[in-house]
């Protein structure tokens, strides 16, 4: 049969998760594929679409024209997002992308540059979303009722121009389920609530009192909760209800006031539907200081019976609970959120401590005092103090914690960080971080730390899941963003870390992280000339620790000067800063300067802060990664020995950076 050219549009899906699913569950992995399948077959009818072909866990398949394509893709996702799991299938969640273009038909099969353009567009979706090009959006712009966000020019592999892409959001995100759709629970957020106090410093009040309401409701196993990462960025937002919604995936939002009079509280709350933009209910109250437990109750019993949520007797016993007896320990926690949420410099991180440690002092069953602190002090280790000073005091807030709390997700949350982080217990951590999930599905804090664990362990799709999951739980968090723009460079997926951190450019401005991880891709993919207009393009950050990942970077790429100075400047104690051993192993490790590399970092493990589990994937090894003693390292620390197959650092490379 001759070969037959003709306009069309493209379609590719793919089922998150799938590999994954398949080596532990293949019976579930070939239901899921049943389940796409069945769904699909009736809408390629109705929308004049044809199956191409199955590529994996993947459809090609063809369409017409771009409005049907897209009606078809948006028609998918939601009756995936409607989807009665009560045969306990694992959740079906897909990517889609869809371009549109002259495609060769040979047989049943189509061929052609627009088939490789729709391919390479579909991983730039987000679980449960839709991305299209821009000659897909030209013909449909004025044609359909959604909301469509531009996320600027891709480079895809294969395709020699930046492709424009476009991502669709349906009313309600199509990423998460309606409280409508079968067993989904309804998602929640908490804005920031007001204040409206006398006293503007009364500004941490309301802060805290958001992040209560937030940890009372997440309590709630039928609700998804928004964490206050994201619903912090809308502080002060003329942003609307819907648009608000549809940016965090929510059906439903919790907003209100708080105005603060001496031992006097007003607090104004109200829960508005999402689609209808209409008041599920409403409430002021009138109450003194010490009854703001008694609010933070009746306002998360209101919340879940306005959503249809049926509260457990033990949920409801949870909400009801006193987190401390004590009204001075719970001001100074709120103190220390605060500064916590705001740690953007060391001044900050000894404000949050101190604070905590003045509502420990003042009730010394706080347990969540001491999970934050725990868990301040774990993440401040190898990044802002060693390890020696904060691991002995985190060991005596988790072993507290745990025991004042056995049912506390943020005590196992802590216990987690604390076997992954200081004793590189992996099984423990892992088995913590469940247990932290288990007692708080809305967890996305333990979910972004599990994720770490595992790509630590090099289980990726593992890993992947997590932080997808922590980010839909927290769709406004750079950190678990980027985290997963990591993901994809160690996989060597580049295209999509690229676009994933470009995104939260896009977002959220500049942030040396996220310049930092689209250079570090661009190097690792061989594109020297783009890493360094990237990391020439931002200045240096005033933070020691980001310094030294900019300084390795330009080390890795021929320009060794800062890394030189760097060094130079911790040896001699010059600045002020804490650096790891690793940190500066992998310095050297850029320079090519090997023999010091190893040496460093066998002193950390035998006396330092041993963060190598955290390092040893990094490409500033590469050039020791074989050696008996750096193999070593690995086995005593029951690390994966090898790392997965990516570009290695050029010789040539190595020699110019040693100048």
């Amino acid at each position: 049969m001759p070969a037959t050219r003709r306009l069309a549009a493209i379609v590719f899906t793919d089922i998150v998760g799938y590999t994954s699913l398949t080596q532990t569950d293949e019976a579930a992995a070939l239901r899921l594929l049943e389940v796409q399948g069945q769904l699909v077959r009736p809408l390629l009818d109705h929308h004049r679409g044809r199956k191409v072909k199955s590529i994996g866990d993947g459809l090609l398949l063809e369409f017409p024209n771009a409005l049907d394509a897209v009606e078809f893709a948006v028609e998918l996702q939601r009756l995936v997002a409607g989807l009665d799991r009560t045969d306990g299938t694992p959740a079906l969640r897909l990517r889609i992308g869809i371009h549109l273009g002259d495609v060769e038909r040979r047989g049943s099969d189509i061929l052609g540059d627009a088939v490789n353009i729709a391919s390479r567009i579909e991983p730039l979706a987000e679980p449960g979303g839709i991305c299209l090009s821009a000659q897909v959006y030209d013909q449909i712009r004025r044609k359909v009722p959604y909301r469509i966000d531009p996320l600027g020019p891709r480079t895809l592999k294969g395709v020699s121009e930046p492709v424009e892409i476009y991502r669709i959001s349906v009313g309600e995100n199509v990423a998460a389920p309606s409280p409508a759709a079968g067993n989904a629970p309804p998602r929640l957020a908490v804005l920031p609530l007001a204040n409206i106090s006398p006293d503007p410093k009364d500004e941490y009040f309301a802060d805290g009192l958001t992040e209560e309401l937030i940890s009372v409701l997440s309590q709630i196993r039928g609700l998804r909760v928004i964490a206050r990462t994201s619903v912090s960025q809308y502080r002060g937002t003329s942003k609307p209800i819907g648009q608000i919604g549809s940016e965090l995936g929510v059906s439903s939002v919790l907003e209100g006031s708080v105005r603060k009079a001496g031992d006097q509280l007003r607090i104004t709350v109200q829960l508005i539907d999402v689609g209808t933009q209409e008041h599920r209910w409403a409430q002021t109250y009138d109450r003194k200081l010490d009854n703001v437990f008694a609010i933070q109750a009746e306002v998360a019993a209101q919340t879940a019976s306005a959503l249809k949520v049926e509260l457990l007797r033990r949920e409801r016993e949870a909400i009801r609970e006193r987190p401390t007896a004590s009204l001075a320990a719970y001001e100074a926690y709120l103190r220390g959120i605060q500064a916590y949420h705001q740690r953007g410099n060391d001044v900050q991180l000894a404000e949050a401590r101190r604070y905590f440690e003045l509502a420990i002092r003042e009730d010394p069953e706080f347990v969540a005092a001491h999970a934050y602190l725990a868990n301040q002090l774990i993440g401040e280790l190898g990044m802002a103090r060693p390890g020696q000073e904060v691991a002995p005091r985190a060991r005596e807030l988790v072993a507290r914690a745990l025991e004042l709390d056995p049912e506390s997700s943020e005590a196992h949350t802590a216990a987690g960080n604390l076997a992954l982080q200081v004793d590189q217990d992996w099984p423990r951590a892992e088995a913590e971080f469940q247990r932290a999930i288990s007692l708080n599905p809305s967890s996305s804090t333990a979910r972004f730390w599990y994720g770490f664990l595992l790509m630590a362990l090099q289980r990726f799709d593992e890993a992947m899941a997590q932080l997808e999951a922590g980010i839909e739980l927290d769709p406004l968090w750079v950190n678990a963003r980027l985290n997963l723009a990591g993901l994809f460079t160690i996989r060597g997926e580049y295209d999509r870390a690229i676009a994933l951190s470009r995104k939260v450019l896009e977002d959220f401005g500049p942030t040396p992280f996220a310049q930092t991880q689209i250079a570090f891709t661009y190097a690792l993919a061989g594109r020297d000339a783009e890493a360094i207009r990237e990391v020439e393009g931002f200045e240096a950050s005033p933070l020691f620790y980001l310094r030294a990942i900019r300084a390795g970077l330009l080390a890795w790429l021929g320009k060794p000067k800062e890394a030189r100075a760097l060094i130079a400047a911790w040896e001699k104690h010059s600045e002020r800063g804490y650096l790891s051993l690793n940190m500066i192993a992998e310095l050297y490790g850029y320079l090519g300067e090997n023999d010091r590399a190893l040496a460093l970092l066998e002193k950390d493990a035998a006396e330092g802060d041993r963060t190598f589990w955290n390092h040893y994937q990094s490409p500033g090894f590469d050039g020791v990664r074989d050696d008996p003693r750096f193999q070593a390292l690995l086995r005593e620390m029951h690390l994966p020995t090898t790392v997965p197959a990516r570009r290695r650092i050029l010789p040539a490379r190595a020699r110019r950076s040693r100048g």
